[in-house]
């Protein structure tokens, strides 16, 4: 069995807790006070083609994303997170892409020693340690379902349905940026971390309704360094493009989605972590089944990865990696582990989080390179990963005659965007988004 020591990011301020304390005696997401109890609920509706092409005039019309930023805010005003992320140094590095650095020296203080295992991306769920049923829910921020008479709406005061099992968002008490939150699908079923369609889509409807392209979605699978084992996605906020949205990809396959239309697969190109790139199909949904059926073949060849959703959920990034194995292998150079950098989905996305003072004044675009190279797969390892996803998403190898790398570098000035809108209060009504 591969195991490191590993100090996880607490991400509820519960986490310390005893574990095996008796009793519950407070507000908590377990089934013991969730039943009957009233919580703020976002429901959404089903979008199709054309409710997913967004316009930057139609900004103002994304509710999620005010509720969200609003809701975030409140939270940090009450004092529930470890430390003030505002106050983080961050800087973007000169050099090609452009990586990002943050000096968090409080992400990582605090915590305690567990073993950690990294040989198996399916690990079974387990009641006795840390999970999200048992964060408090002064936490949560809102419920986020589907909804049942296809409108958009937000109630402040929702009762819980006695046979439901919600998808919750909720905040990260150690927040790498503004508005970091986590989505925890279906709480009460005690899904461990592994990825199924259902879960997926919802995460991509996320993206959708926050209408922002500077909200993204991240996924780490056990063995690329998620440190719960309980099923959730972690999204925030960042007013630049990440470095790997602008690097150059070149189109190596097309499968058909649900609806038929075809979406497209494409592998990243100069990029220090190998991966591919998801885009196209009619809805979600073709998005969704596609993605979701290759991360669910990674996960059953045991092969760690993460994921990142990008574009309002329109395009998908899937990195497999060994860094974790590798460092347990003692294959990591030592000056690489004095970093005390687990490159996770944010870090591969070259939005790196840094924990000594002393490396984020030397950062540089080389020893960001340096350090994601080691995450990445070989070249022909990485082509027998992809093999297993061709054949998994039932995808066909293209050959093309010229290179085809397509840019991405799309310009986005934040300083344009208008002050979002206040949140709207009140009692259980509902407010319906057009």
């Amino acid at each position: 069995m591969l195991s490191i020591k590993r100090v996880p990011t607490v991400l509820s301020n519960y986490q310390n807790e005893e574990e095996n304390g008796g009793g519950c005696g407070r507000n908590c997401l377990g089934k013991c006070c969730l039943r009957g109890a009233k919580l703020p609920l976002y429901t959404f509706k089903k979008m199709n083609e054309k409710d997913l092409v967004h316009k930057d005039e139609d900004r103002q019309g994304f509710f999620l994303d005010t509720l969200l930023l609003g809701e975030w805010e409140d939270r940090m005003h009450r004092g529930l997170f470890r430390y003030d992320v505002t106050a983080c140094e961050t800087k973007v590095i000169p050099g090609e892409y452009g990586f990002i650095a943050q000096l968090n020296e409080g992400r990582h203080l605090k915590k305690r020693p567990t073993e950690f295992r990294v040989d198996r991306v399916l690990q079974p769920f387990d009641e006795n340690k840390f999970n999200f049923t048992k964060v408090g829910q002064e936490e949560v921020l809102f419920r986020f379902e589907e909804s049942e008479d296809a409108e958009a709406c937000y109630f402040q005061n929702a009762r819980m349905d006695s046979t439901n099992s919600p998808s919750v968002v909720a905040i990260n008490v150690s927040p790498i940026e503004y508005a970091h939150v986590l989505l925890i699908p279906r709480i009460l079923e005690c899904l461990p971390q592994r990825i199924d369609r259902e879960s997926f889509l919802l995460a991509l409807y996320m993206a959708a309704e926050a209408g922002n392209p500077y909200f993204r979605l991240g996924y780490n699978s056990l063995g690329a360094f998620a440190t719960i084992n309980h099923l959730h996605f972690q999204a925030y906020y960042l007013a630049v493009p990440f470095p790997v949205e602008k690097a150059p990809t070149r189109k190596i396959s097309s499968v058909k989605g649900l609806s038929e239309n075809e979406v497209k697969i494409y592998e990243l190109s100069n990029y220090p972590v190998r991966g591919l790139v998801f885009e196209g199909g009619n809805t979600l949904e073709d998005l969704a089944d596609v993605v979701s059926n290759a991360c669910i073949c990674l996960q059953n060849n045991n092969i760690p990865y993460n994921v990142l959703i990008s574009d309002s959920g329109k395009r998908i990034f899937i990195f497999p990696q060994c860094y974790a194995e590798k460092q347990a292998l003692g294959e990591v150079k030592q000056e690489l582990l004095d970093t005390q950098v687990n490159p996770a989905v944010w870090e591969i996305s070259g939005h790196m989080v840094l924990k000594r003072k002393k490396d984020y004044e030397e950062a540089s675009d080389d020893n960001a390179w340096r350090l994601l190279a080691e995450v990445s797969l070989s070249e022909e390892r990485f082509q027998e990963v992809e093999a297993y996803i061709f054949e998994a998403v039932g995808a066909y190898e293209e050959v093309e005659d010229e290179s085809n790398l397509k840019e991405t570098e799309e310009e986005v000035d934040a300083g344009n965007e208008g002050p979002f809108n206040p949140v709207l209060h009140g009692n259980e009504e509902c407010y319906v988004l057009q």
